[in-house]
């Protein structure tokens, strides 16, 4: 039998996996072939969405996730029933703080991100039970600085040089995660998600939020600010290739995952000029009209420390491929969204 454990999962990224899961009915950890699914534990300091809930299969533990470890870890004895993460064979670490959150409060990034990581996998070496681990980091561990410029393209052999406090943290919990993965006491998986289009619900505080809200907020009738210039580029996933890319990490056997280093999910390169563009055709100029563009500098300069352009080797070979274009994206998101 199965047991995942998915942090941050009333999230939408991590509700929207929640689902795939109880859906199939049965997960394949790292390749050992399908189990049946137990139970998902979902740990989030927000409401789990109603669905969810109310499936037999699915715990809810309401809390700070490093909080709720480290008191666990306190008695300094194995994690027991009732310890967050017992019994679990797979777990998806999706809790985070987002990049504009961390930018604008040091200290939450670094207890939500840094802190919280590192209860997390000090807990999966106390289970002693080797459970595979996916990590969800982000293409923000890459940045441009005047030592060590950006390449035109970048892929999984490319240096990391994080340009905010979120890359910082997002590429520090890789390490640790390929350093537990060393010793045996976990067998982790580092996936670098770019920036995931279109986010359904309300904005969050991520610097590329705008990247959604300029697409969603237009086709619901509500104004939106662009913050950077049209021509910025950016690189996208949809919410279904992202989840396709966790799953992946999860269910790949260690031969065909290929060592402890983060893997790059394939993106799609878009303008914003031509995310409008493709806006304008679904819901014509009225929709584009929607948007404000006044210039943000801190977003504009933490969006041009970030690459557009990606060689996914690795994703690739495992059969991950990016979104056709932007205008599937968006067809996407009015399908999911009931327009």
């Amino acid at each position: 039998m199965a047991n995942v454990v998915v942090t941050g999962g009333a999230g939408f990224l991590g509700s929207r996996l929640a689902r795939e899961l109880l859906a199939a009915g049965s997960v394949d950890v790292a390749g050992g072939g399908a189990r049946p699914l137990a139970r998902v534990t979902i740990i989030d300091q927000s409401p789990v969405p109603a669905d969810l809930a109310a499936d037999e299969r699915v715990a809810v533990i309401r809390g700070d996730l490093g909080d709720l470890l480290d008191r666990a870890l306190a008695g300094g004895h194995p994690p027991a029933d009732g310890h967050p993460l017992a019994g679990a064979n797979l777990i998806f670490h999706l809790a985070a703080a987002v990049s504009g959150e961390c930018e604008a409060d040091f200290d939450l990034g670094m207890r939500a991100n840094l802190r919280a990581t590192q209860a997390l996998l000090a807990s999966c070496r106390a289970l002693g039970t080797n459970p595979v681990v996916v990590y969800a980091s982000s293409v923000a561990v890459f940045g441009a600085s005047g030592e060590h410029p950006l390449p035109a393209v970048v892929d999984d052999d490319t240096l990391p040089n994080p340009q905010s406090s979120y890359g910082v943290q997002k590429v520090i919990g890789e390490h640790l995660l390929a350093d537990y993965t060393r010793k045996g006491f976990l067998r982790g998986r580092a996936v670098r998600l770019p920036t995931v289009s279109v986010r359904p619900g309300r904005p969050n505080g991520a610097a590329t939020g705008f990247l959604s809200g300029i697409i969603r907020e237009p086709l619901a009738g509500e104004r939106v600010v662009c913050p950077v210039e049209p021509r910025t580029g950016a690189a996208l996933i949809s919410p279904a290739r992202a989840i396709d890319g966790l799953l992946c990490a999860a269910t790949s056997s260690g031969q065909a995952w290929g060592g402890r280093s983060a893997v790059i999910l394939p993106a799609l390169t878009v303008t914003v000029a031509e995310m409008v563009a493709a806006l304008e055709q679904v819901g014509g100029p009225e929709a584009s009209a929607l948007i404000d563009w006044v210039p943000d500098p801190v977003v504009t300069r933490l969006m041009m420390s970030w690459p557009a352009r990606i060689r996914a080797g690795r994703a690739q070979r495992l059969g991950l491929t990016p979104d056709p274009d932007i205008g599937s994206i968006i067809r996407m998101h009015l399908t999911e969204s009931g327009h």
